[in-house]
């Protein structure tokens, strides 16, 4: 890769890029990683109509924004930077999956607040703290539920990347064994102590007394989890979903769970979002519902300015990119 120059990049506001986070601060990093470009802000997409012209012929990297919804507008797009790690979005957009675009991602930034949620969800299963917090709520003084203990029991990583690596090395620390499910299973990990590849689900499921979903969605995952994954796992285990709702299928966990074939669930993400008000989940006593925000940090937007600003110096330079996503992958 030769080194480039960039003439306009374009940072626009989607969530994570907001008022709060993008502090002068935060621009001056992004200027001083490009000192010959032009940063240009939407801080709403309802300004593209009206600077479209001006902006759509200089802007060569994009950051905020998946450009699928602009990518036909902006012929000379080189790279977007997203700030979130799934890129579950290409399944729509086949034209820019197949197209030269750079895409790189946020992953690793989640890493340690998602394994946190992830076992913060683990203990509060456990320990059924959800149903004691009903007690406290109702001002009675009753010892509700089965505990059990996290130390000595297995825990089923479906997908290890930067997050389920990170999760792994966390349970390692409570003494628990940790199987890991991945496309390559040649790739091992310290913290895995069993690493299987996609057609071993149902041993890694059958051997978990806890499993967590961590994977990427992509055409081979979406519905991954579902009756015939439930039949195999033991009555007495918990699943806690934080990578995207629609790996598990929903109906078939709501039958799980209404029907005892599994003991609970933590679920940060769902089918259809936000969760429906006539969902059978919100009201099953094992279950803990969290609002999709698994991932959130303090620290996410000095994480994510680490891997915008180091890629903005690597493309310069013509070097290879950190965080480049196989679009004909997802991830």
């Amino acid at each position: 890769m030769s080194k480039r120059e960039i003439d306009t990049i374009l940072l626009v506001y989607d969530g994570v890029l907001n008022e709060y986070t993008c502090s002068k601060e935060s621009l001056e990093r992004i200027k001083a990683a490009a000192p010959g470009s032009r940063l240009e802000v939407l801080k709403s997409v309802d300004e593209w109509p009206g600077r479209r012209d001006d902006l759509a012929p200089r802007v060569q990297v994009v950051f905020g924004l998946r450009p699928a919804r602009w990518f036909q507008d902006m012929p000379h797009l080189k790279w977007a930077q997203q700030t979130g790690a799934g890129a579950n979005w290409l399944l729509d957009m086949p034209e820019v999956a197949a197209s030269d675009l750079i895409l790189t991602n946020a992953s690793g930034v989640h890493a340690i607040p998602i394994a946190e949620h992830i076992l913060a969800l683990m203990f509060a299963l456990a320990r059924v703290l959800h149903l004691n917090v009903r007690s406290q709520v109702e001002h009675q003084w009753v010892r509700r539920g089965r505990v059990q203990e996290l130390d000595g029991a297995s825990l089923g990583l479906v997908g290890v990347g930067a997050i389920g690596e990170k999760t792994a090395e966390k349970a390692k620390g409570l003494n628990m064994k940790v199987l890991g499910l991945r496309r390559n299973p040649e790739r091992g990990s310290p913290f895995v102590d069993g690493m299987y590849g996609p057609d071993g689900l149902h041993d890694l499921l059958s051997q978990s007394n806890w499993v967590a979903i961590t994977a990427a969605l992509t055409a081979e995952t979406k519905g991954m989890i579902g009756r015939a994954e439930f039949a195999v796992m033991k009555e007495t285990a918990f699943i806690i979903n934080i990578a995207r709702g629609p790996i598990i299928q929903e109906q078939a966990l709501i039958r799980a769970l209404e029907e005892g074939r599994i003991a609970g669930a933590g679920l940060d993400v769902f089918e259809e979002e936000p969760l429906p008000e006539n969902s059978r989940l919100w009201d099953m006593k094992n279950v803990i519902i969290t609002p999709h925000f698994a991932g959130a940090s303090p620290r996410y937007m000095d994480r994510l300015l680490d891997i915008f600003t180091e890629n903005l110096r690597r493309f310069q330079a013509g070097l290879p990119l950190v965080n480049v996503v196989d679009k004909t992958l997802g991830y």
